[in-house]
């Protein structure tokens, strides 16, 4: 069955042109000019991942990346302004997977869309196969990579495609530091990292909230500063 994507842009010509491409790669696209019609069309559809722009008129995307993040965990890629790095942070912050610079190649979307996809069927409970569970554990800390569960002191931790990822790398590597370059090549593979990118500081940022891990005092994801992060062995 094809991937079912959600594209919302109040700029007809860019949301037909990611509509073309993702049809030409054999995606379901469910494309809308307005986040209140997709409002309407998330709560009925099953989707596999999310494309929104930044700056819409009434619901903008933030807005609407929030709403989608408090009831599912599918992927959201945000297109920004050139320079919207306020909207970058804030999306992440939001629960956003990634974002995209307007202007964009539609090819390098689509590349991102796939290696968002992958993650997510990887990690996703009902996309998965059969096999064994795997099961790592961290004061308390309880991640099932296999149903994609993540509990701390046995109360259930809901973790974005790209927080769970950020977390098994850690806790598969307890002891060892991990840097933010390794974090995003692994996570994104191939795609391009500076040392300006400041994706995997928002989502550990994330990631610490939902532990009620502190930056001074960390019980989980301890910074070495100018190095990158790790998980301590107990």
């Amino acid at each position: 069955m094809p991937d079912k994507i959600l594209v919302v842009d109040d700029e007809a010509e860019i949301a037909d042109l990611i509509e073309t491409y993702l049809k030409n790669e054999n995606y379901t696209v469910f494309k809308f000019y307005s986040s209140q019609e997709a409002l309407a069309c998330i709560q009925t559809v099953e989707f596999d991942l999310a494309v929104l722009d930044v700056m819409m008129p009434e619901i903008d995307g933030l807005t609407l990346c929030q709403k989608i993040r408090a009831q599912y965990t599918y992927p959201i890629i945000m297109l920004t302004a050139k320079d919207g790095e306020l909207d970058k942070i804030t999306g992440l912050t939001l629960g956003a997977d990634d974002y995209i610079t307007k202007p964009f190649l539609p090819l390098e979307l689509v590349a991102r869309i796939k290696s968002q996809l992958r993650r997510y069927k990887q990690y996703n409970p009902q996309r998965l196969g059969e096999g064994d569970k795997d099961i790592l554990m961290h004061l308390g800390l309880v991640m099932n990579t296999t149903t994609y569960e993540c509990s701390l002191h046995e109360k259930p931790i809901v973790l974005t495609p790209t927080e769970f990822a950020i977390l098994r790398i850690l806790l598969e590597n307890k002891g060892r530091v991990i840097s933010a370059e390794e974090l995003f090549h692994r996570i994104w593979q191939d795609e391009y990292y500076s040392k300006s990118n400041n994706t995997i500081p928002v989502h550990v940022r994330h990631l610490r909230e939902k532990l009620n891990d502190t930056l001074n005092q960390p019980k989980y994801i301890k910074t070495i500063w100018g190095v990158g992060y790790k998980i301590e062995e107990t």
